[in-house]
């Protein structure tokens, strides 16, 4: 497995890969690229670490599983990488920003490399998935790891806004202390559920009204390739 994560990260994180329960999540994920195709490609796996520094995150977006189709997951949740078509509950993310703040993001963009760069920190629960298979690589030490990169933002950072979509996202609060942090909870984007509150939560407007309350720049959730 092709390691490729920011230095800031890496120091924070190095204990759960030196852990018993990571080399034991190694072993599954090289007995299962063995057996199967599996997404992301390797050097995209930490890329939501690689791409927001420790020291920089000031939102984050908490997905469950990468996507699961050939050519899209890209190790950062909800994101596709540019000219591929954009999946059903980024089409309302972006349907929902539009709405919030008055924009005109094309429906065809789908690359949030851009969000990632200004600091808002992309995080699936779970880092890899077999192909054609949504969840296949849940509860094999992916949650744990990715649990501990959630508690130590919370522990060693203060003023971060979290944006917990859906019950699974909405779940995580409890490894965030509310003291320090801002959380933003709305029913998940997908189609199933998006009409149940997602639509109208209004979340990137607050996030930035909640930045500029510490000083801190807005994100301009515009920058979608």
């Amino acid at each position: 497995m092709s390691i490729k994560i920011d230095p800031s990260w890496l120091a924070v994180l190095q204990p759960q890969f030196e852990a018993p329960y990571f080399a034991q999540l190694k072993e599954f994920l090289v007995a299962e690229r063995s057996q199967y195709t599996c997404y992301p490609p390797g050097s995209k796996i930490f890329n939501a670490f690689d791409s927001t520094p420790f020291d920089r995150v000031k939102v984050v977006i908490l997905g469950q599983d990468p996507y699961h189709e050939p050519g899209q997951a890209m190790g950062l949740c909800f994101s596709v990488p540019q000219g591929v078509q954009v999946p059903p509950s980024l089409v309302n993310i972006i349907t929902e920003i539009n709405a919030d703040l008055g924009t005109n993001i094309p429906k065809t963009c789908g690359d949030l490399s851009g969000w990632a760069e200004q600091g808002v920190l992309l995080l699936n629960a779970t880092l890899t998935v077999r192909a054609h298979q949504a969840g296949s690589h849940q509860r094999h030490g992916w949650e744990t790891f990715t649990d501990a990169a959630i508690s130590a933002l919370s522990q060693q950072r203060s003023g971060l806004v979290f944006l917990l979509w859906g019950s699974y996202a909405i779940a995580k609060k409890s490894l965030i202390d509310t003291t320090k942090h801002h959380i933003l909870t709305a029913p998940h984007p997908s189609p199933l559920s998006a009409y149940r509150g997602f639509f109208g939560c209004r979340h990137f407007s607050q996030t930035n009204s909640l930045l500029a309350s510490h000083g801190l720049p807005p994100i301009d959730w515009t920058r979608i390739r």
